[in-house]
């Protein structure tokens, strides 16, 4: 259809070009008046527009003195264009040519006779001359005419006429002009200007007609373009060059009229003006040029609106097409995320969860699935318009109706498993609860009761009346359930199913040998059993879900709080029952593994809520961050700082997802021994310390934009009721809980065979939990320049009243400092140990946890303790140097006194052996068996010239105070000498800031008593004692102990002598108090390893230690004295 109105326009085009050219013959003459405008002026020639009797049209040559001077080329331009003028039909009968010469002379009239019968171009009809009015040329022309008539060469009669009235005779009047007689109204300025217009308009018309061919070949030769932009640019560029070719025909057409107006004016002011032919002549062109603009207009304009329609149908389709393939592409994710729902559930919790999930996610693709429809919609509408690529079209409607209909119907495949499931669930958690009453109803029946017939039928009328509510809650045939719900029985489930029905069959089959025993009981009379009294630890469980069996997925805090209520509510009704009566070990065992079960089902439960919980905050938070559609809400102060606000979570969701929840699903059967699965992750654990260590910025991150948008619209997405910190905590809540299960666990298993793996996983998750809170301290550590690393692992950390006794100092600062105590945190390290000011912070959450400022260190290599300080029992010594610098350390508790030195003791021990070991690479020679004095201070190169290799190597066993280095540890205190020389504090200008004087001060004579520092001997203290060298030389030759005896030390003599029993052999002897010092010098008293035996006693562990690269040098010193 395009193309027949093309060519229709094509047809009208040519034509209209051809009448254009007929005007003026430019297929043979092309000459126009503007061209020769000059030449046509001089008016030496012209076309009045009269006709002679047969239609010839009439050209005049009027009297033009310079006749003979124009030139040949204007002349015959001018004869050229007057000729081509007249129609074709009236041009063919010829022209009349009236030549007047009635003013001129015979030789100017012969001239121009000869000049025109020689250069006129057209036919001719008939030629009047009117000859000259003067008597003498008059004549002369007569007779000059007749004897030269064959000189003009003219193949029409020349007429020699002598008056205007004979040439009126030949042409009518009217047909004359008014110089020629005539009554013809003639201007030649009019008909100059008439005849310019004219073939301007014709012009124009055919450059109009030009133009609009080339345009409709441009517009029908075009390519559509295949997107969008660019084929509405295309029909933009088209409507713009449409609406210009429509305003030049406008203008040419108001041309015309212009024109036409002109020639109509004088019959239009008079009605009796008659116009010559050559007026109707010029009208009916003009008439006629405008009539076939309007044609070819028309012809356009049917043209362009077939042209515009298939631009703007190609312009849709391209939307179309566009809108398709975006339709297509969330089609394709919306059916990639519907097949994803695949999991059918494991509880009616879990199945609920599910299909809130596949309910939310219909309602955000109902938006996907509505524009589909609608774009399917348009295509069909395209269709029935007969669109004219309807071939493309058609398939695409087809594939969107048919991935609508399929996302339809698999929703509601889907939705109809999931209620299939619910009711499978359903069921089975009936029959589990069923169970579990059934298994409470057997647990709470009194044995003592049930010894009387009374109680016997008593009891098996509740077994019966139970029994009886079977029959709506129980499952019936395996078989059946199989075949209704085959289409969603995958391998868990079918086992799921399987165990179920198993332990249905188990509490059957417990109830049927409960009532033949009570049937027994009911037959016979017996002695009602006396009630004892009950062991308080028994207890028994509420009918709760049932362990092992349960697989409820907890989901929100009202059904876990319900659990919660009903677990403490059954083990409270439970230790009732039990302790009304006496239960069997067979009871107390069953109610025991009862209690197991409900406590590894919360375990698992609470497990799979807590993955699900970190899966939704990391989907519906964290990766959301990462949305480029949700880039718009985040703020540019938020964006690149996921890693801050979330931690490690995601590292903790994929080690209990992939790893945790499924080795806590296999010992479900065996809750007794998931101690071990708690041992075999327990290295995993370690990322909490990461993630809590991280959680105070991660807090301070987020109250900084906890008003986000965004927050707000994930929040809103995921419908959750609390916002995103309450599930930032859930890692730190979680962590803490698993204590409080393993004990819950631990005291229903002591005597299982699991009981001592839970033990240690218990201690090991409380040492995890220390280390976490260790941690949060430790970075809470400023002002120290070093490297924590470096120090070791933390050990311990806590708050202290602390007083300072060193050697120097100001006397001022020494009164204080012993009245005053500071309060100091410690951290102690592996390597050190640090002393801080606690700084409490304002502000929230995480912010409110407290700073510390460094003050000071203690290199653990250098230091020595003293457990026990006379007058409270919470004190103990830290000094350092030689007890150059002396810190007296007030625990909150005796208990945390008693943690603190057992830990130092463990790290001074270790650095010890460390530095044995060194020395057993030494080779050394022995020059003297005699111990040496206890306060010698003998040097290394002096002592390996003087010791043998015997010496040397007892001298490495002992606890020599000889020290190889710059730092020494004195072995014993020195008597006399007590806390009355105290120093300054660690921090000067702390005296009279945060000093407490709520505690008494030390008086001066327990310090006395106590003993100081020194270089002096130590008394020795009755008790036993592990001998670390051989002695022969005893004051009795019989008496000996070797290396490793065990040695009790009776009573002391006189002289210095000691009276010993050695334990190994059962010999009794005396030993001089300097011989035995060495001997028993680094091992412990059977008595000394509890400081609070003796009230008075003070034990005294040091270490002193410089050991080079090579071990060339090495000494450790490690007494422990009761004195």
């Amino acid at each position: 259809m395009h193309a027949a109105f093309l060519g229709k326009l094509m047809i009208e085009l040519r034509v209209f070009s051809f009448h254009s050219d007929e005007i003026m013959h430019q297929d043979i003459i092309p000459l126009y008046a503007a061209d020769i405008q000059d030449q046509l002026k001089k008016q030496f020639a012209y076309l009045s527009g009269g006709r002679g009797g047969d239609g010839c049209p009439v050209i005049t040559f009027p009297d033009y003195p310079a006749f003979s001077e124009i030139p040949e080329k204007e002349f015959q331009n001018v004869l050229t264009y007057l000729t081509s003028i007249p129609s074709l039909r009236d041009a063919g009968i010829g022209f009349i040519l009236v030549i007047d010469r009635r003013q001129d002379k015979w030789t100017s009239v012969k001239a121009s006779i000869l000049r025109i019968a020689a250069s006129f171009p057209g036919n001719l009809q008939l030629v009047l001359v009117l000859r000259p009015t003067g008597f003498f040329h008059r004549t002369l022309s007569d007779i000059a005419f007749k004897f030269n008539k064959d000189e003009f060469k003219m193949k029409v009669p020349i007429i020699m006429l002598g008056s205007v009235s004979e040439l009126q005779g030949y042409i009518d009047k009217t047909q004359l002009t008014e110089d020629l007689g005539g009554t013809l109204d003639y201007c030649h300025n009019r008909w100059l200007s008439r005849r310019t217009a004219i073939e301007g308009f014709a012009q124009k018309v055919k450059q109009t007609a030009q133009i609009l061919q080339s345009f409709g070949t441009e517009l029908a030769e075009t390519e559509l373009p295949n997107d969008v932009q660019s084929t509405s640019s295309l029909l933009a560029t088209h409507t713009e060059k449409k609406d210009k070719m429509k305003e030049d025909i406008r203008l040419a057409v108001e041309q015309g009229g212009d024109i036409l107006g002109s020639i109509t004016k004088p019959v239009t002011e008079n009605p009796e003006y008659k116009l010559n032919q050559d007026q109707l002549d010029n009208q009916t062109t003009v008439e006629r040029l405008l009539a076939q603009l309007h044609e070819t207009e028309t012809a356009f304009d049917e043209f362009w609106i077939k042209h515009q329609q298939k631009l703007e149908q190609c312009l849709r389709l391209r939307n179309f097409e566009q809108n398709f393939r975006e339709v297509k592409a969330a089609l394709d994710v919306v059916s990639e995320r519907l097949s994803a729902f695949t999991d059918v559930g494991n509880s009616c919790s879990h199945v609920e969860h599910i299909l809130k999930d596949l309910a939310n996610f219909e309602e955000k693709s109902c938006e996907t699935i509505a524009k589909a429809r609608m774009l399917a919609s348009e295509g069909d509408a395209f269709i029935q318009s007969n669109h004219y690529a309807v071939d493309s079209i058609v398939p695409k409607c087809s594939e969107l109706h048919h991935l609508c209909d399929a996302f339809t119907t698999e929703t509601e495949r889907r939705r109809n498993l999931l209620n299939k499931s619910l009711e499978l669930h359903g069921l089975l958690e009936k029959s589990m609860k069923w169970c579990d009453e059934g298994i409470y109803l057997l647990a709470s029946q009194p044995v003592d009761k049930c010894q009387s017939q009374d109680g016997a039928e008593s009891a098996l009328q509740e077994i019966e009346k139970f029994l009886d509510s079977g029959a709506g809650n129980k499952i019936k045939e395996l078989n059946k359930i199989y075949r209704e719900y085959a289409h969603i029985l995958n391998e868990d489930l079918k086992e799921h199913v399987q165990k179920v029905f198993q332990k249905q069959e188990s509490m059957e089959e417990m109830f049927q040998k409960r009532q033949v025993s009570l049937k027994k009981l009911a037959a016979k009379q017996t002695r009602p059993v006396q009630p004892v009294a009950p062991r308080p630890e028994a207890f028994v469980k509420s009918p709760c879900t049932s362990p092992g069996l349960q697989r409820e997925y907890v989901s929100n805090s009202e059904s876990s709080a319900l659990r919660r209520v009903n677990y403490r509510r059954g083990k409270s009704e439970m230790t009732e029952l039990h302790q009304s009566r006496g239960g069997s070990t067979m009871d107390d065992e069953e109610n025991l593994a009862v209690l197991r079960q409900h406590v590894i089902n919360e375990l698992i439960e609470t497990e799979r809520a807590y993955v699900e919980e970190l899966l939704c905050v990391l989907e519906g938070y964290a990766a959301e961050m990462d949305n480029p559609l949700m880039a718009h809400l985040i703020s540019p102060e938020l964006q690149n700082k996921k890693d801050i606000l979330f931690g490690n979570m995601e590292e903790i969701y994929h080690f209990h997802n992939r790893i945790f929840l499924r080795e806590l699903e296999n010992y479900v059967e065996y809750p007794e021994l998931v101690g071990r699965c708690f041992l075999d992750q327990m290295e995993d654990f370690q990322i909490y310390e990461k993630y809590c260590q991280n959680k105070p910025r991660s807090e301070s991150l987020w109250r900084q934009f906890s008003d986000s948008v965004f927050f707000q619209e994930c929040q809103r997405k995921l419908d959750h009721k609390l916002s995103l910190d309450s599930y930032l905590l859930k890692p730190v809540q979680r962590i803490t809980k698993y204590q409080l299960l393993l004990k819950e666990m631990l005291k229903y298993s002591k005597n299982c065979e699991g009981a001592e793996d839970l033990q240690e996983a218990l201690t090991s998750i409380l040492g995890i939990l220390k280390a976490v809170n260790d941690s949060m301290h430790q970075i809470a550590i400023t002002g120290y320049d070093g490297n924590l690393n470096e120090l070791g692992k933390l050990l311990m950390q806590g708050s202290f009243n602390v007083w300072t006794d060193h050697k120097k100092g100001h006397s001022k600062v020494k009164d204080l400092a012993r009245f005053k105590p500071m309060q100091r945190h410690l951290f102690l390290h592996e390597k050190a140990v640090l002393f801080c000011k606690k700084r409490e912070e304002n502000g929230e959450g995480y912010e409110k946890a407290p700073s510390y400022s460094y003050k000071h260190s203690l290199n653990m290599a250098a230091v020595g303790i003293t457990e026990n300080v006379k007058g409270d029992a919470k004190k103990f010594e830290i000094w350092y140097n030689a007890r150059e610098e002396v810190y007296i350390i007030q625990a909150p508790t005796p208990e945390v006194k008693a943690t603190w030195v057992n830990e130092i003791r463990k790290v001074l021990t270790s650095q010890l052996q460390a530095c044995r070991e060194a020395s057993q690479h030494r080779t050394l020679e022995q020059t003297q068996s005699l111990p040496l004095p206890a306060s010698s201070c003998t040097s290394p190169s002096r002592n390996h010239i003087r010791n043998t290799k015997k010496m040397e190597e007892r001298k490495a066993d002992l606890t020599s105070l000889e020290g190889y280095g710059t730092t020494i540890a004195p072995k014993y205190p020195e008597k006399g000498k007590g806390w009355a020389k105290t120093s300054h504090s660690l921090d000067a200008s702390e005296e009279n800031d945060g000093w407490s004087s709520a505690e008494d001060p030390l008086n001066s004579s327990d310090a006395e008593e106590e003993g100081g520092g020194g270089g002096g001997e130590m008394k020795l203290t009755p008790g036993k004692y592990t001998v670390v060298t051989d002695y022969e030389k005893g004051v009795s030759e019989e008496f000996t102990v070797k290396s490793g005896d065990l040695v009790q030390l009776i009573r002391e003599g006189e002289d210095g002598l000691w009276y010993v029993k050695n334990l190994s052999s059962g010999r009794e002897g005396w030993i001089p108090a300097n011989n035995l010092l060495m001997l028993i010098g680094n091992s412990k008293s059977a008595q000394s390893l509890s400081s609070s035996e003796s009230g008075t006693a003070s034990s005294t562990l040091s270490t002193s230690s410089s050991c080079s690269d090579s071990c060339n040098a090495s000494s450790t010193s490690f007494s422990d004295i009761k004195g």
